[in-house]
């Protein structure tokens, strides 16, 4: 597979650094890690960022249920109208947090939900969003890998793995609610070939 990027680099050589076993042992572990944090589930809210960390947190609910033998909520956060990296009139026509999701979050012990956190500023995107509903108790951030590279003052509460990674290198999570396979693959750059 090779995927373009500017300036005449491409990315190949790509490797699963997490299969689904391992995926699913990240999820348990952070499962058991928010429970004993919170000592228990009482007044804690999963929201997930959409995609895929919507589908991270309804599994990370599913096993803090095993663990506690009571649900906890999960809400969906879009936070396409709070990104700074999409033009304006994308942000004005997307829609804003509706009314259930605040009622999940004031007064509640929030846990956010992604699949990669990188620069942080899809989280600082959230946590707009999430102020926008109401005021939470409490906020923790929960991600399945963490690449390094922030660009603000951002730091997990939860890892599933850290990969140090370049700028040029791209972590690529798949999830069977979306892609048909569970695992997360790690592309490496390498000059594209020369076309002659």
């Amino acid at each position: 597979m090779q995927i373009s990027l500017e300036g005449g680099i491409g990315l190949s050589d790509s490797r699963v650094i997490m299969d689904e076993s391992a995926i699913r042992r990240a999820l348990t572990r952070i499962a058991h890690e928010m429970v004993e944090k919170n000592k228990g589930i009482q007044n804690c809210v999963l929201i997930g960022i959409r995609t895929r960390g919507v589908y991270l947190a309804q599994r990370v609910a599913e096993r803090i249920y095993d663990i506690e033998g009571q649900p906890i909520p999960v809400g969906e956060l879009d936070i396409t109208r709070y990104r700074d990296d999409r033009p304006s009139a994308t942000r004005a026509n997307a829609a804003g947090p509706g009314e259930e999701l605040k009622r999940l979050v004031t007064d509640k012990r929030i846990i956010l939900v992604d699949d990669v956190l990188y620069t942080g500023r899809t989280i600082r995107a959230a946590l707009d969003a999430l102020m926008d509903c109401g005021r939470p108790q409490s906020i923790q951030l929960a991600v399945l890998v963490d690449r390094g590279h922030r660009e603000l003052p951002i730091r997990p509460d939860y890892i599933g793995k850290n990969v140090p990674t370049s700028r040029q290198e791209k972590i690529d999570v798949s999830l069977s609610e979306v892609d048909e396979t569970d695992c997360v693959t790690i592309m490496h750059p390498r000059e594209a070939e020369i076309e002659g």
